[in-house]
């Protein structure tokens, strides 16, 4: 499935965020969304989610646009994991969050046993299982984005989009998700667009890259591609080298 979007702007009142973004990304591949702060990431994702409604643009899934498309259905295929994972949960479990998850796919809105197996193999996943019975808002930072990425990989969606899905977490549980990310993109197929601030992450783990400053593009193409010193010097005003002594490339800031 190929998630396009075609000359997408926004705006809050009469401040410009996003001014004519496109791109694609296709299944079975990890587009990066980097950028300085304020740069329209985040915005990016909530308009492809329609979240917010951008006021020029068009967002298709393959040939369908996302424009009239019901909620439920556009649940089935889209998994959003916001930024931060502020507990707006005041009752429910980690379980009964991770089951929200089934809810677009779940037969006249009721779990049955194959939903509960989806949903106690994403907790595994993502080591979170062992929390099931705790309430979602006495769990840690942490402990709560690896549940809402649980609860997006329970929807068996075709498009996952994380709003930097690493942030909260520590070194180990930063390379185990972004791990399980890539292993649902090679595997299953599913489409990833991930915004992220650390450019290691991104060198690692990304296929292609896009680059916003100031609600643009500035880049696109092949991690490699974007991620290049010139294009970080003037997008984000740093200096940086790409060091390849170490097998794999890294951005050392100078």
């Amino acid at each position: 499935m190929r998630l396009t979007v075609e000359g997408v702007a926004f705006s809050y009142g009469s401040s410009p965020i996003l001014d004519g973004v496109t791109f694609s990304a296709d299944s079975g591949e990890i587009l990066g969304i980097i950028g300085p702060n304020g740069s329209g990431k985040t915005t990016l994702l909530k308009c492809i989610n329609r979240i917010l409604s951008p006021v020029q643009g068009e967002i298709l899934l393959d040939s369908e646009s996302l424009r009239g498309m019901r909620p439920r259905d556009r649940a089935r295929l889209l998994g959003y994991v916001p930024q931060n994972a502020v507990s707006e949960f005041s009752a429910p479990t980690v379980y009964e969050v991770v089951m929200m998850g089934r809810a677009p796919r779940e037969a006249g809105w009721r779990s049955g046993a194959e939903d509960e197996r989806i949903a106690w193999e994403a907790m595994a996943d993502m080591g979170v299982d062992s929390l099931a019975s705790r309430p979602f808002n006495r769990i840690s930072s942490g402990q709560s984005q690896r549940v809402l990425i649980a609860r997006a990989m329970a929807q068996e969606a075709s498009v996952l989009l994380l709003d930097e899905p690493t942030s909260n977490l520590d070194v180990r549980y930063q390379i185990e998700v972004m791990d399980i990310v890539r292993r649902l993109s090679r595997e299953k197929g599913v489409g990833v667009c991930a915004v992220l601030h650390d450019m290691d992450t991104a060198m690692r783990y990304c296929d292609k890259l896009i680059m916003l400053e100031g609600g643009r593009i500035a880049a696109a193409g092949d991690t490699a591609d974007v991620l290049t010193p010139e294009n970080i010097l003037e997008t984000y005003g740093v200096g940086v080298a790409i060091d390849n002594s170490y097998g794999r490339p890294h951005v050392i800031i100078l």
